[in-house]
């Protein structure tokens, strides 16, 4: 927590709805990758959690193995109702032994849920023709219920944006800056892009903590259109929420900057969303930023190099030490 002899600058933002508490928070406000460093608790797990939600959010590998264990689990399901009810009912089986009687049960359940049939087995009777119909019924459901989520999570819109591993603190006309870059990794078009920080510090006011939340000035805060890098950098001035804060004071007041950017995507023709921040561990002072775009081979266009985007070099900052980060 920081202890401050003097207050810290600037105007306030209270409009972040994050609690200014600090008893009631623990570690940072937002993960890396923007999402919100929280857990909920209280209720049972089938009522917090939004299915649909989870599996639009889902990595690709793991949205795959989701579908590769629901299309096993409800066949051996399946196959375990045909075994109940007598493979006896199931004409044109010709295994003999117990598991391989179980295995064409299994790819028999299979051949109905998808409805693909190929005819060789078929249901005898009243009980087997009823499951193999409320299976064929079941698997309808299932591809439709998984066409929505492929066609959701292909045209849900995104902000396919790299922020830099750590925001700077560089030299800036004859002053400091804190500085950290971005950079879009498709050829989707971000068009009236504009990006918002806003400052978290921990501080002690009359013997209590408190989180204090600033809104930082970025010298260009909005830009018509992002096709190649962008850094963004906020002046450290006297009316600066950073101005006189050491390195020692961020670690003390766990000091986090929040990043907040939208902008229109000509692809999905929609306006989307992303965030991200740095916590006082990801803050290195006495650095800046290594280019990481130049003129193609033949000049006709503009190389950026992605893989650069964490590229700096170490520099002399007048009045901060070597710096917090832990290489």
């Amino acid at each position: 927590m920081l202890r401050r002899r003097t207050s810290v600058h600037g105007r306030e933002n209270n409009e972040t709805g994050l609690s200014s508490k600090s008893s009631l928070t623990g570690g940072r406000f937002m993960n890396k990758d923007g999402s919100a460093n929280t857990e909920y608790a209280g209720l049972p797990f089938w009522k917090r959690i939004n299915l649909y939600h989870t599996l639009l959010s889902l990595s690709t590998g793991k949205f795959l193995l989701f579908i590769a264990i629901f299309f096993i689990t409800v066949n051996l399901c399946f196959a375990a109702v045909y075994l109940l009810i007598g493979l006896e009912h199931l004409g044109g089986m010709v295994a003999t032994t117990p598991g391989q009687k179980f295995g064409e049960a299994f790819f028999f359940s299979a051949q109905t849920f998808t409805t693909v049939g190929y005819g060789r087995i078929n249901p005898i009777g009243f009980a087997a023709s009823l499951v193999a119909s409320m299976e064929a019924l079941t698997g309808l459901l299932s591809f439709a219920v998984l066409t929505g989520l492929l066609y959701g999570r292909f045209s849900r819109p995104r902000a396919f944006i790299r922020f830099s591993s750590h925001a700077l603190f560089s030299p800036y006309q004859d002053k400091a800056a804190v500085m950290f870059r971005l950079v879009p990794y498709t050829k989707n078009i971000l068009m009236n892009v504009e990006v918002r920080v806003t400052f978290a510090i921990q501080v002690e006011e009359e013997g209590v903590a408190k989180n204090k939340f600033f809104s930082l000035n970025l010298e260009i805060p909005k830009i018509a259109v992002l096709s190649g890098s962008w850094t963004l950098v906020h002046a450290i001035t006297e009316s600066s929420p950073l101005y006189g804060l050491t390195p020692l004071d961020l670690a003390q007041g766990k000091a986090e900057l929040l990043v907040f950017l939208q902008g229109f995507d000509e692809s999905f023709s929609n306006t989307v969303i992303t965030r991200s921040s740095y916590t006082y561990e990801e803050l290195i002072f006495g650095a800046k930023f290594k280019p990481m775009f130049h003129p193609n081979a033949r000049e006709t266009g503009t190389t950026v190099h992605v893989n650069k985007l964490n590229d700096y070099e170490r520099v002399e900052l007048a009045g901060y030490t070597a710096g917090i980060h832990k290489s």
